[in-house]
């Protein structure tokens, strides 16, 4: 069931289902809460879980132009106070994960644990800043071709067969998006800085998902980061898209760091 907040003068969106320890989801780029919707159910058997349309994404307003990962994070805390909530395991998938981060370096007390799925606390490197500032110019004029291109290459030429349909669903959600939303998030992603210090000084439950083929974060570095950080991590065979190309083995992760958090 959909329910809203006014945020700013924004209404931001989410859903609210079941009891329990409360668990925050948060979608990537292009993405809204719709992408949890095969995982909630078994999530929320013992769980209170929250999944929330980022501002610019789903059924959330957008708010200026630039959507910066502090900005992201108010509106996670929003949703939170308005619920009541003073304690909760956040889970966040690409975009996603720079959000929890920013809330977890803003309201850590608040923190049972972190989840990064698919996602990292490093900042972008110049080369990725450039092509962000780059597709927000050509966005501009060519909204589909860019969202088409840009979510096809997030999922492995193997994945884009077997699970051809997934995608298709999740395509035309991430074409619903405005573009106002691509672009103020595109620009808070590329101004956002290191976090690291956010998974190595805190001391509650750290995990990051990692897709050996991912075609946007290096497996190698991941791995390596979550050493540096302290995080336990799991390592998918497939790519970007965990939620997708490895739903099964990724729902049992994510029930089992959320016991143990």
């Amino acid at each position: 069931m959909q329910n809203s907040i006014i945020f700013k003068n924004a209404q931001i969106s989410y859903s609210d289902i079941g009891k329990g320890a409360a668990v925050v989801l948060i979608h990537g780029f292009l993405e809204n809460r719709t992408m949890w919707s095969n995982i909630i159910p078994e999530l929320s058997k013992r769980n209170r879980v929250i999944s929330i349309d980022l501002l610019g994404h789903g059924n959330s307003d957008c708010l200026g132009y630039s959507h910066s990962m502090e900005l992201f994070a108010e509106t996670i805390e929003a949703v939170l106070k308005h619920l009541r909530i003073r304690k909760c395991k956040l889970i966040g998938h690409s975009l996603g994960g720079y959000v929890a981060l920013a809330f977890a370096e803003k309201y850590s007390q608040k923190i049972k644990g972190l989840c990064l799925m698919n996602s990292t606390s490093f900042e972008d490197d110049n080369e990725r800043k450039k092509l962000r500032a780059r597709a927000n110019k050509m966005v501009q004029n060519n909204f589909t071709n860019m969202v088409r291109m840009s979510f096809t290459n997030l999922f492995g030429e193997k994945s884009r067969t077997i699970f051809k349909d997934e995608m298709k669903l999740a395509l035309n959600e991430a074409l619903q998006t405005p573009i106002q939303g691509y672009i103020a998030g595109q620009e808070g992603m590329r101004v956002r800085p290191n976090r690291n210090h956010v998974l190595k000084e805190n001391s509650f439950k750290k995990l990051i998902i990692i897709g050996e083929k991912d075609p946007v974060l290096d497996y190698k570095t991941s791995v390596e980061e979550a050493k540096i950080t302290n995080s336990e991590f799991i390592v998918f065979p497939d790519g970007h898209m965990s939620h997708i190309e490895n739903r099964k083995e990724l729902t049992s992760a994510l029930i089992d760091f959320i016991k143990a958090s």
